[in-house]
């Protein structure tokens, strides 16, 4: 009775002892910890596109900047950049068009001669938004289409500041510089944009040089080199020892004249500087990347509407370039003159002309 007694109380203590390991074994193990999702950026899922003008990309201008502006929104905002590239003019509205029903949710087009085309393209898909770079929305324009345009004359108040202390104040910085106080400009077709830009320059350059002589000449066409040269070389002849051109492709014949006469040009539109990284002291900019990003951004947060979007130095959609390899040439005195001009045209205490009328040419 004892024995058996004793072999029962062995089995309880097995039993128990196999229990409780059974229990441990059945315990669940921690949950791992969730993995931490990325927050979602708001263009998650959008599609921002371009179709370039027939420079495509590798322009170093327009079809690059707006691209830019693509990739930039691409990587802070999450939309997914593409671009088609036009070989001719025939193919921007097909391209644009394409872009559309191919699920893009807001297409741009890159230059005034895609004018036409964007406006048709918009036309012909009203649920797809359109944007047009340096292209005025008019009266016959689609409600989807937005035309983006700039402040010129704000960009050419600034380097016409960097103009006129430099080729007087500070003319012994650089010994492409003389004591003559006059400057030049150049201007392509007598349109708004380019007075704008001329009228913006003049107005800059006597805003800190009151004596400053500026000479001024239109080519009437925009591609013509050989006269932007000629019209450069006669400035040169009667003392401007800077030129600034509003000229597109007839500019870089001014600026091969100040290369070859051993002057300073001042470039537009977008940074010159490589075409004559010795000669371009800087260029008087739209910032092109900027403008496309907050467009992008327009259509995120429900802002984007038809009509035209005038980009400015409030949105630091202009401004002139830096100063590359003569960044130790400028003296800090004309970047603060520069710095100075920006806030107070933000401010509203500087209100730059437009018009040649308004400075009395």
């Amino acid at each position: 009775m004892k024995k058996a007694r004793i072999i029962a109380l062995v089995l309880l203590i097995m039993l128990v002892a196999f229990g409780f390991t059974s229990c441990k074994k059945e315990e669940a193990a921690p949950a791992p910890a969730p993995e931490e999702k990325e927050a979602a950026l708001p263009g998650d899922g959008m599609i921002a596109a371009m179709a370039t003008d027939v420079g495509g990309l590798g322009d170093k201008s327009f079809n690059d900047g707006a691209y830019g502006g693509l990739k930039m929104a691409e990587e802070l905002l999450g939309t997914e950049a593409r671009v088609v590239q036009s070989k001719q003019q025939t193919d921007y509205v097909p391209n644009l068009s394409g872009l559309a029903e191919d699920g893009a949710d807001v297409v741009f087009a890159v230059g005034f001669l895609m004018d036409q085309a964007v406006n048709e393209a918009a036309a012909n898909n009203p649920d797809t938004l359109f944007a047009g770079i340096d292209i005025w929305s008019n009266d016959a324009s689609p409600e989807n289409f937005m035309g983006i345009v700039f402040n010129e004359h704000e960009a050419g108040y600034l380097a016409g500041i960097v103009a006129g202390l430099m080729t007087k104040e500070y003319a012994s910085a650089s010994d492409k510089l003389n004591d003559e106080n006059k400057i030049g400009v150049v201007l392509g077709m007598f349109i708004p944009p380019v007075e704008k830009y001329e009228v913006g320059f003049i107005a800059g350059a006597r805003s800190v040089n009151p004596d400053i002589e500026v000479l001024s000449a239109t080519a009437g066409d925009f591609v013509d080199q050989a006269k932007g040269k000629e019209l450069a070389l006669a400035m040169i002849e009667q003392g401007a020892d800077i030129i600034f051109h509003a000229a597109g492709l007839t500019g870089l014949g001014a600026i091969n004249a100040c290369k070859e006469e051993g002057v300073l040009a001042i470039g537009v539109d977008v940074d010159q500087n490589s075409t004559a990284p010795d000669t371009v002291l800087t260029s008087a900019e739209k910032k092109i990347v900027q403008a496309t990003y907050l467009a992008v951004e327009s259509v995120i947060d429900g802002s984007f509407k038809g009509g035209t979007r005038v980009f400015d130095i409030n949105d630091d959609a202009v401004g002139i370039s830096s100063f590359h390899s003569f960044d130790s040439v400028v003296p800090q005195a004309v970047k603060d003159a520069v710095d100075s001009a920006i806030a107070d045209m933000k401010s509203g205490k500087v209100t730059v002309p437009t018009t040649r009328a308004e400075i009395g040419l």
